[in-house]
């Protein structure tokens, strides 16, 4: 994804939701589509687990 483009994860364990932004050309784990941040994690109930199934939506990049 281009860097700046916002995205929306859900969780498909708990419905929980966030949204990101891309800024960075991760993931650095083998099997990863996806890397958070610690704060995104939380928010979506899956900072203890360290991975979760996700359903990802790409928004346009914000143009800042």
């Amino acid at each position: 994804m281009p860097f700046n483009t916002i995205l929306r994860v859900t969780n498909l364990e708990n419905g929980r939701r966030v949204r990101v932004r891309v800024n960075d050309r991760g993931p650095y784990r083998d099997g990863r589509i996806l890397d958070l941040s610690a704060a995104a994690a939380s928010a979506l109930g899956m900072r203890q687990d360290g991975t979760a199934r996700v359903r990802i939506e790409a928004f346009a990049a914000d143009q800042r």
